[in-house]
């Protein structure tokens, strides 16, 4: 007598399915772009049906920002975590330099100049990247005012130097998805050096930071 065994197709909770949509559809916007996510090409990519993902999001403008979302927060959390793991306020961001440079970055990098270029168009995507620059100076300032309490950076306002080092970072970005590659040490660089003189370190302070750890 012959037995089959039949496969039952699982059926995830809607919290696991929503986070299996939003997981694609950043991956989509990472690899190829914040305008490929429409609600056909992620089923496609889930195989499943479009209905599905219009169930979990009606309007594809909030998966976008969703997906934006969710691929700059882990960024976030990739490049400077909120647990230091025992490292000082100097090696903790000589980490995140170390981290936010070389090809590993081109992909967020560039997510970041799409979402700005299009959130001037889309208000549901303008307002998650302003939580998420907010999240980044909240971050970096945070890390900018504990070293000055432990006395290994010097500047007046932290979160003004945040914001120098952050505009210095996206400017970086910028130059390097020009698609010129001409970037000379000096202006790769320009973060590091930024920081060190902004925060009283001496120069090449960072550099050996993270050589270090």
């Amino acid at each position: 007598m012959s037995s089959s065994v039949q496969h039952k197709r699982i059926r995830k909770s809607p919290a696991a399915r929503r986070a299996e949509i939003v997981a694609a559809a950043a991956m989509v916007a990472l690899t190829e772009g914040l305008e490929c996510i429409t609600l056909r090409r992620i089923a496609e990519e889930l195989d499943v049906r479009p209905g599905l993902i219009s169930h979990y999001f009606p309007a594809v403008e909030d998966l976008v920002a969703e997906a934006y979302g969710s691929a700059a927060g882990c960024e976030l959390d990739g490049l400077l975590p909120a647990d230091r793991a025992g490292a000082t306020p100097t090696q903790h961001l000589a980490r995140f330099f170390a981290r936010a440079t070389g090809p590993a970055y081109d992909d967020i990098s560039r997510l970041w100049l799409n979402a700005r270029h299009l959130s001037r168009y889309r208000p549901a995507l303008r307002e998650r990247v302003a939580v998420q620059e907010a999240a980044w100076r909240d971050r970096l300032g945070g890390l900018i005012r504990d070293g000055v309490e432990q006395g290994e950076f010097r500047t007046a306002d932290p979160a003004v130097t945040a914001i120098q080092i952050l505009v210095v970072i996206d400017g970086l970005g910028v130059h390097a998805n020009s698609g010129t590659g001409d970037r000379p040490p000096a202006v790769a660089g320009m973060a590091v050096t930024t920081a060190e003189r902004e925060l009283g370190l001496p120069t090449g302070a960072l550099t050996a930071a993270a050589t270090s750890n």
